[in-house]
């Protein structure tokens, strides 16, 4: 019977160690938002579906995670697939594909099909990698550059098509920008090992931008205030249609859940 690796991790359990993990969370926590909201962006939607995805889920794999080394947060590796489900579903798509994907890893846990992943060559899963880091780097290249483009195809040959029609209009000022926080999060840890240098790069970029009063887009000019409160849950509205066009994409959510967690 599966019971959650929270119950024995509790069991012993000592205040110090209850400090480091505290003091482990907070930094994790402040590291994670930001980037919850870059993916959530990156896949598509709006900032806050990205928060909301980062303390939901991060809470429930905790508690009801199987391992007690399993890390729950954003993941780049989704930002493709997520993307072209929001593009042609929806939001409530995804919603619904999501549950269905988690439908089908119950199902291949109960099959025992985790053994597979053995099987699976070492090659497929670099070049897999290496895939999903270039389609990642190819849709940031809009706001790295400061391009002015109000919608992005989704489709990689597309995107660069209209990246070289419009490098022209390419802005100095979030080309700096981009290139310091990157400079930051790769030299940071010369300088130190115990403070992350994505936290410090968002710090001193975001600082720089707000005392130099740089001509670039922030969250908030881009898309307004966030709600302060978690959205109340509802089911997603779908015709069967689009619920028969879900399944593709289900499991392949499932397949990318299970090689995740398993690698």
């Amino acid at each position: 019977m599966f019971r959650p690796k929270i119950l024995t991790t509790l069991r012993g359990y000592t205040l110090p160690a209850f400090g480091s993990d505290l003091a482990a969370g907070i930094v994790v926590g402040i590291v994670a938002i930001p980037l919850a909201i870059a993916f959530a962006i990156a896949s598509g939607v709006t900032p806050d579906k990205g928060i909301v995805t980062a303390i939901v889920a991060g809470l429930v794999v905790s508690l009801l995670g199987g391992s007690r080394v399993q890390i729950g947060g954003p993941t780049g590796a989704f930002i493709v697939i997520v993307y072209a489900i929001v593009a042609r579903y929806g939001v409530d798509g995804l919603i619904a594909a999501t549950a269905l994907a988690g439908v089908f890893l119950i199902v291949m846990g109960v099959a025992r099909l985790g053994a597979v992943i053995k099987f699976i060559p070492h090659p497929v899963i670099v070049g897999f990698t290496s895939g999903i880091a270039l389609i990642i780097f190819s849709s940031q290249v809009k706001d790295l550059l400061g391009l002015r483009l109000d919608a992005v195809p989704a489709d990689f040959i597309d995107k660069w098509r209209v990246y070289s029609g419009h490098l022209g209009g390419w802005s100095p000022e979030a080309v700096a920008v981009s290139l310091g926080t990157i400079l930051v999060v790769a030299l940071w840890p010369r300088v130190s090992r115990r403070i992350p240098g994505s936290l410090v790069a968002i710090v001193l970029a975001s600082a720089a931008v707000r005392l130099m009063d740089l001509p670039i887009q922030t969250i908030g000019s881009r898309f307004g205030d966030l709600p302060s409160t978690l959205p109340v849950p509802r089911l997603p509205q779908l015709d069967w249609a689009t619920a028969q066009g879900l399944v593709q994409p289900a499991f392949t959510i499932a397949l990318l859940c299970a090689i995740e967690s398993l690698l």
